[in-house]
């Protein structure tokens, strides 16, 4: 089968936009007067639930609060929500989240040979294309048949309503497609789904279990920052071109499983701060 589409997450994937959430998260709490403040191991945590209202009902439901008091900080997630996701597009705005590494090289590949690219995220709308109109224009959206964000299905990542959603509006078969991912609830979408799935891990996802994968890889790579020697004799090649990922994908029939996916279980990663700075380690 020939690819016919890449699809990719954004948080993590796209760009490595958790510290600049996990900012907006603390602001938004100072100014809704509570005295909440997520240090980075505790969204670290939070992150195993997806979306930003659920993980928000979920620590509220951790607190030690007599059921009236949770009630009606329960009602107040929405708004306390809304003011995140502004706090968040000014931070964005301000250049504090970039691209990963390899991501608009891979993207400019894939209009160049007529593959389609679209987006499965857990995050709204809203936070989608304020960061594409930041990283990649102002008219960035359009480069993309499809996007599927995360109020657009019942039941977000790990489940795979987001991924099929997707492939109806690509009118496209799994078995033609390539998922882009960073964590294991997206890997788990995304194979349930039955998509050939790559995963690029960031700093708060590198030590979930990725062994389901067809390929893990610290980033996509670039010439300028190429693959470590492992991950790059992994794939043949210095960074993960869209040949080189085509070569991999149309292969899968002899190799569903294939050893790239199992020579690298804790890459490297890389990191972009919320003051804008990118970092590897």
């Amino acid at each position: 089968m020939t690819l016919r589409a890449l699809i990719l997450d954004v948080d993590g994937t796209l760009a490595d936009t958790e510290e600049a959430h996990r900012c907006a998260f603390n602001r938004a709490f100072a100014q809704h007067g509570l005295d909440w403040s997520w240090s980075r191991p505790k969204y670290a945590a939070l992150l195993e639930t997806t979306g930003g209202k659920e993980r928000l009902r979920v620590f509220a439901n951790e607190l030690p609060l007599p059921p009236e008091a949770r009630r009606t900080l329960i009602e107040r997630i929405p708004a306390i929500h809304r003011t995140k996701t502004e706090i968040y597009s000014t931070l964005v705005g301000e250049g504090a989240v970039t691209l990963r590494d390899g991501v608009e090289r891979l993207l400019d590949e894939a209009a160049s040979a007529n593959v389609q690219v679209a987006i499965a995220s857990t995050t709204t709308l809203e936070n989608i294309e304020t960061l594409l109109r930041k990283t990649l224009g102002r008219y960035s959206p359009h480069r993309f048949a499809v996007i599927g964000a995360g109020d657009q299905v019942r039941r977000k990542k790990p489940a795979p309503e987001i991924y099929r959603f997707v492939l109806r509006e690509l009118a496209q078969p799994a078995c033609a497609c390539v998922a882009i991912e960073d964590s294991a609830h997206g890997l788990t979408a995304a194979k349930a789904a039955g998509l050939y799935t790559v995963v690029t891990p960031s700093y708060w996802t590198r030590d979930e279990d990725f062994s389901e994968a067809d390929l893990v890889l610290p980033s996509l790579g670039s010439r300028e920052r190429p693959l470590p020697p492992r991950a790059a004799q992994s794939i043949g090649a210095q960074f993960l071109t869209l040949e080189a990922l085509a070569a991999l994908f149309e292969a899968r029939s002899t190799a569903p499983n294939g050893a790239a996916g199992a020579a690298s279980q804790r890459p490297e990663y890389e990191s972009t701060r919320a003051d804008g700075r990118q970092t590897q380690t």
